[in-house]
């Protein structure tokens, strides 16, 4: 099946022309005529296959068949709600690319820069918001956007939103949406909470999913190098260097892991950077075009990157170290093999991590096949310790949520109060009282 015959207009064949892609992914056939008959969805497959094309296209179709008669400042129709600011950077990348030739105007908002600038566009007027919840509940309650007009709302990556303790912020936004409008839930993953989310959402909505829930890509290799803690960055080191990888994706478990890996990597002579949540948003972003093209040879991320990190040509995912929590695993290696790409991903796994491994075997469903380098094989006599699991690398969990879309310069509040009971409408409060509640909120996202 080609795009000519999803039914889409001439300006957006256009432009996917541009981009080279030639023929609709499974989720974008299924989902696509779908969302362009109004139909609410729930739309399910692994990450790298589509997904965000999946609904911008139809979304961008949408708006321009509905146009209405502009007198004042055009209103908003459509907000793309995401958990990271890499993902809403990539989702508004692609709402720019798909829409070139189409006269809608678009912008993106998210914490950790200025929000004036964010501002200044949004009182010009949009026809399509790419936000955070915490940044645009910000821009609430200083009256730069209105709500009222939407007629189209996506959650990218529900699950993750709910992981992240956004669902106060959700339902706050919600609150200030039209009742009447078509509702999209895209995820690679969708866990009992999200349905329980989507029942109470979306109308009648026809659930999509084109893979097993929390299944790997089959063309990205798996394998794990079982080797001794002590001894990974050395083993790394050697991969990256016998093998000559321009490319790599690493992932940590902390922040402070991540920065002290970069530093050990540069030092052996592999040039690399870090990025996770207490970086500056400008150092993040940085960072990220560096690795894209090239310039930077390895980049290493924890999770706040997994799912914000789109490179179609990615080679290599390492895992330096396995997630606490399974579910990222998939996310983590969904950031190479994408768009039809093959891609390789390996684990470098201790005794600490034999339970974690298992878990994560068990939710894919198989055995990832194990290789012991030669002259890195791992002590017997060594006994597994516990993994720690700090304010870092325990999101989810108690006041431990991962880092905000909308931190503020890496302040924490002195309160150790759970963000849920902190956050006060923004749309409601003096302004110390919204500068208080916003430090809560940026504590609360801000250990990933």
């Amino acid at each position: 099946m080609s795009f000519e015959k999803l039914g889409l207009m001439t300006e957006l064949h256009r432009a996917v022309a541009e981009k080279g892609y030639q023929q609709p992914t499974p989720i974008q056939q299924q989902a696509i005529p779908l969302i362009l008959n109004g139909r609410d969805i729930m739309g399910g497959a692994q990450t790298g296959t589509g997904k965000t094309a999946g609904f911008t296209l139809p979304m961008l179709h949408r708006l321009m068949a509905s146009t209405r008669p502009q007198k004042g400042r055009r209103p908003l129709r459509a907000l793309v709600l995401t958990p990271t600011r890499e993902l809403a950077a990539q989702v508004y990348e692609s709402v720019r690319d798909y829409g070139k030739y189409l006269p809608l105007r678009a912008t993106v908002v998210y914490g950790g820069v200025s929000i004036n600038p964010q501002k200044q566009k949004l009182v010009k007027g949009v026809d399509i918001l790419v936000a955070t919840p915490g940044r645009l509940l910000d821009h609430v309650g200083q009256r730069s956007v209105n709500l009222s007009q939407v007629d189209i709302l996506v959650l990218d990556e529900a699950d993750r939103m709910l992981d992240m303790g956004f669902i106060h912020d959700i339902r706050k936004v919600l609150a200030l949406l039209p009742k009447n409008k078509q509702t999209l839930l895209f995820s690679a993953t969708f866990s009992s909470a999200i349905k329980k989310l989507a029942n109470g959402l979306l109308k009648s909505p026809t659930l999509i999913e084109v893979a097993g829930r929390n299944t790997t890509a089959e063309q990205v290799t798996q394998v794990i190098h079982p080797v001794d803690k002590t001894r990974k960055r050395e083993l790394l080191s050697l991969l990256i260097g016998k093998n000559n990888w321009q490319q790599v994706l690493v992932f940590t478990r902390t922040k402070h892991g991540a920065n002290r890996l970069s530093k050990q990597l540069i030092s052996d002579g592999i040039s690399a950077a870090a990025i996770h949540g207490n970086k500056s948003q400008g150092a993040r972003t940085r960072a990220l075009a560096e690795f894209k093209k090239g310039d930077v040879r390895v980049l290493v991320a924890t999770d706040i990157a997994a799912r914000g990190i789109d490179i179609d040509h990615l080679p290599h995912v390492v895992n330096f170290e396995l997630p606490n929590v399974a579910e990222d695993y998939v996310h983590r290696i969904g950031r190479t093999g994408r768009a039809g790409n093959q891609g390789e991903a390996m684990s470098l796994v201790c005794v600490d991590e034999h339970k974690l491994l298992k878990d994560i075997e068990r939710l894919i469903k198989r055995d990832i096949p194990q290789c012991i380098i030669e002259d890195f094989e791992p002590d017997p006599s060594i006994k597994a310790e516990p993994i720690t699991r700090g304010r870092n690398n325990n999101r989810g969990r108690s006041n431990n949520r991962p880092s905000s879309s909308n931190d503020n310069k890496g302040r924490r509040p002195k309160s150790k109060r759970s963000a849920s009971s902190n956050y006060a409408s923004s749309a409601q409060t003096s302004g110390n009282r919204r500068s208080k509640s916003r430090r809560h909120r940026n504590h609360a996202q801000q250990a990933a």
